[in-house]
């Protein structure tokens, strides 16, 4: 794991506390996905923050000011002191161990499922109840369509890879036989 991975945790561990308190985690998740989304789209945003002849005040009294009334004062905070701190980098990887924290701590999981045509509301439903089961938290759901998963579907939930494919199973036959041999 990086070292910004890990920074960009104890920032995303410590806003967590703080909106967990104030019950508003799931606005501080729309919030910097907000944010992030704006660096990602604004290259000018991206270059005038990462600029170092731009002081540090002036930088963020833009951001303050561009965000204000739309984000909350936490995550204002959290943004100044990123600001600071030289770690403006570190936005997508601090909005990332947020989501992850705040789903780990209310019991969400996202999963893809990795199927090789588009799958219905009713097999999205069906799949979200199984792996709810079997994990113990409420699952979403996010299909992505892959042609080369002939037949059954990948799973993906954290780091944990649920492989029912034609393909795996297949590899999981061969290599049965070949400790049999």
């Amino acid at each position: 794991m990086s070292r910004d991975t890990l920074v960009a945790k104890r920032y995303a561990r410590a806003l967590f506390e703080v909106t967990f308190a104030e019950g508003k985690v799931a606005e501080t998740q729309a919030e910097l996905r907000a944010i992030t989304e704006a660096f990602a789209s604004e290259p000018a945003l991206r270059k005038f923050v990462s600029s170092p002849g731009v002081s540090v005040e002036d930088k963020k009294k833009v951001l303050s000011s561009a965000f204000e009334g739309r984000v909350s004062v936490p995550v204002i905070r959290t943004v100044e002191l990123l600001l600071e701190r030289g770690r403006t980098q570190l936005f997508g990887e601090l909005r990332e161990s947020y989501e992850q924290i705040s789903n780990e701590a209310l019991g969400l999981a996202d999963a893809t499922v990795y199927t090789a045509f588009p799958m219905t509301e009713a097999e999205k439903a069906e799949t979200a109840q199984r792996f709810g089961v079997l994990t113990g938290k409420k699952i979403t759901v996010h299909n992505v369509v892959d042609k080369t998963v002939l037949g059954g579907a990948k799973v993906v939930i954290g780091n944990t890879l649920y492989d029912g494919s034609l393909a795996g199973k297949l590899e999981r036959l061969e290599k049965s036989f070949e400790r049999q041999a």
